[in-house]
């Protein structure tokens, strides 16, 4: 099958915005008869006319609307494209960025907040599982993924873990349930708020065992902002970092108990080795930025 030829294709486009054969002529610098043979080859190779004529003004059929959307795309693809391989980097292309679906949101909020106030950084968002998101960002279709885990460098070679922030986890709920004197009463006695995540569930387990615990557990919560809400609604103890339940604290909603787990969580911006980066991202990956 023969290709489709991208100057008939670009002609066609010129004058269907145009609206006018010979202006669009006079703007290109070419014949009248020359322009017109570029179209008839395009519709030859479509099979399909693409304009009738309304009195001196062309219009387009409809197989000339359809043909005219992708010919608008096809070239605002071409400028997108030399505009991400020139000097700015690709400043005016989205910033395409991907979450953990479990990852706080107020630590995503605080991540973007950057380029959220800068009305010259557009962002696109996506929320999936860390598997989806890392084949995203092999693939070049997300620019930076934000995880509590590194991935592993046998299996993503190419990939940079940034570590952004690290906080500690407490226990966190609202103030009748933190009246206890030791961290071994307050476990027995108040069911507890678990966060599936990792290295949090791994760290309270190592807790558990080593004061001897038993625990009820309230909820096991794939998503923290479930943590947060389930906390502020009086059902259990949250094990979360400060940052999941910030705004509840502030508001005087959660209290924190006064006891160490020596548990920390680790939040990691994940970028993969490329010569092209969004120009913004450096922006972003400053760890004082975050707290």
């Amino acid at each position: 099958m023969d290709r489709l030829n991208y100057h008939h294709l670009r002609y066609f486009r010129e004058v269907a915005h145009e609206g006018n054969l010979t202006r669009t002529a006079e703007r290109l610098n070419v014949s009248q008869s020359a322009l017109s043979s570029q179209i008839r080859q395009l519709e030859h190779r479509i099979g399909h006319a693409l304009f009738k004529r309304e009195g001196r003004r062309l219009e387009l059929t409809e197989a000339g609307r359809l043909a005219l959307d992708h010919a608008d795309r096809v070239f605002e693809a071409g400028e997108e494209l030399l505009a991400a391989l020139g000097p700015e980097g690709g400043a005016d292309r989205p910033l395409r960025v991907g979450a953990v679906s479990t990852l706080s949101r107020n630590f995503q909020m605080r991540f973007l907040r950057p380029a959220l106030d800068d009305p010259d950084c557009a962002l696109s968002l996506v929320s999936a599982s860390s598997t989806e998101l890392l084949e995203k960002l092999r693939a070049l279709a997300l620019d930076v993924v934000l995880s509590t885990e590194a991935p592993s460098r046998a299996v993503y070679p190419d990939f940079v873990a940034h570590r952004l922030a690290e906080q500690s986890v407490g226990l966190y709920g609202v103030k009748q349930r933190m009246a206890y004197q030791n961290l071994a009463d307050l476990l027995k006695a108040e069911p507890v708020i678990l966060p599936t995540e990792s290295s949090i569930r791994t760290g309270f387990d190592s807790l558990i065992s080593r004061i001897g615990a038993t625990v009820r557990i309230a909820a096991e919560v794939d998503d923290m902002a479930m943590v947060r809400l389930l906390a502020r609604d009086g059902v259990g103890i949250a094990v979360t970092p400060e940052v999941v339940i910030a705004d509840e604290i502030a508001q005087g909603i959660l209290h924190p108990a006064p006891f160490a787990l020596d548990i920390s969580e680790t939040f990691y911006a994940l970028t993969a080795r490329r010569q092209f980066q969004h120009p913004f991202l450096s922006q972003l990956l400053d760890p004082t930025a975050i707290g």
